[in-house]
């Protein structure tokens, strides 16, 4: 499934995590929420997955995000920071949450500059510092020019931010609660120790947990038993938490998932959880914990809900290929191909991973939220999928 023995630093790395986990099922009477054994799994200060260091993005790493894939669709993006930059004037920045190897900063700034419509700042949000440190050097080797507009956050504005907060799969790194529907009634799966292995076990669901799954279940029109999946109890407070500054703007989502009829349509009754480990996917959270990545597909139903109750507009939802297909993906080719057939036939083939529906084209859609903005979002312009959700 996974090729390729572990180093021994790797191995070293897992063991350290799995004694962490294992002490933390220990403290918890010997059984540990899926969701609490997920944030420790990524975020456990020196262990987790996006706490340690470690090469996670791009061909050198577990996977490759679209950033990485095609400097494509950085420059989409750029183009529709600019509207929304040109749209809110004074003191316009962009504050991106999570910028991985820092690829998606560089290719938007690049672009902004291009279109002379570069932003006050751009701020990164990222709880790594080995990514940190990435995107620091790349931006050093690419726009040296144009460090100092660029500053590392802590924590989320508090107040008075004008512009656009850009999220490029974030959402699905949010720790989840696994269920599983038994004879119309909700189990919580969460994680014990059999001997020295991380297995499922199920545990009665609290009332709060059976209320969302039968709400849950009325959304897809009803499972069968054995039914599983997941949700994410914290999606609504943690992106209020990194959205609550913007006074006028725009909030981009981008990340692969459904709305709710359709994340748990019947059908689907395995849920959506899957893990990531040197350019593989496969579905045991349990491998090798701390060393490869585990998400959830996002329910945009719950994040058009989240962005309402914080008082946005939720202004458009449609499929990746709509959003870049509204934002010029095909004029943006032209101008990075600069007339040369090699370029351009490489560019191509880049475009076709992005947009072919195979590819990432339907399984990523766009979101956004908007406050005080009067324009329409150009990336929206093609498809309008709210009525979906």
């Amino acid at each position: 499934m996974v090729s390729g023995a572990l180093s021994g630093e790797e191995s070293r790395h897992v063991d350290r995590v799995a004694g962490r986990l294992a002490r933390e099922i220990a403290q918890a009477g010997g059984w540990l929420s899926f969701e609490r054994y997920m944030d420790l799994a990524l975020y456990a200060p020196g262990l987790g997955y996006y706490s340690a260091g470690a090469r996670k993005l791009g061909s050198g790493g577990d996977f490759t995000t679209a950033p990485e894939l095609s400097r494509l669709f950085g420059a989409c993006i750029a183009g529709q920071c600019a509207q929304v930059l040109g749209a809110v004037g004074r003191a316009g920045s962009i504050l991106e949450i999570g910028a991985g190897s820092g690829r998606l900063c560089v290719d938007v700034l690049e672009r902004l500059e291009q279109l002379g419509c570069l932003p006050e700042r751009y701020s990164i949000l990222e709880i790594s510092a080995d990514l940190k440190e990435r995107q620091r050097c790349l931006l050093e080797e690419h726009l040296p020019h144009l460090l100092a507009r660029v500053e590392w956050l802590d924590g989320p504005p508090l107040a008075g931010f004008r512009g656009v907060i850009l999220a490029n799969e974030v959402l699905d790194a949010l720790p989840v609660t696994r269920f599983r529907w038994s004879g119309g009634r909700c189990e919580e799966m969460g994680v014990a120790l059999q001997g020295e292995r991380f297995v499922w076990a199920p545990h009665a669901a609290g009332a709060a947990l059976e209320r969302v799954c039968r709400a849950l279940a009325a959304a897809g029109g009803g499972w069968e038993p054995g039914y599983v999946s997941e949700y994410c109890p914290r999606l609504r407070a943690w992106t209020l938490e990194v959205t609550r500054a913007l006074e006028a703007g725009l909030v981009l989502w981008i990340d692969y998932g459904l709305p709710r009829p359709q994340y748990y349509f019947p059908q689907r009754r395995d849920g959506t959880l899957l893990c990531h480990f040197r350019q593989r996917a496969f579905e045991d959270p349990f491998l090798y914990p701390g060393l490869q990545d585990i998400t959830a597909w996002v329910d945009f139903t719950a994040l058009a809900e989240a962005g309402a109750a914080a008082g946005f507009e939720v202004a458009g939802f449609t499929t990746q290929t709509y959003f870049l297909a509204g934002l010029g993906v095909e004029r943006e080719l032209e101008a990075l191909a600069g007339g040369d057939a090699n370029a351009r036939a490489r560019l191509a083939n880049e475009a076709r991973q992005l947009l072919l529906p195979g590819e990432m084209g339907e399984r990523f859609k766009a979101m956004a939220w908007t406050r005080g903005l009067e324009i329409a979002p150009a990336g929206f312009a093609l498809g309008d999928l709210r009525h979906t959700l």
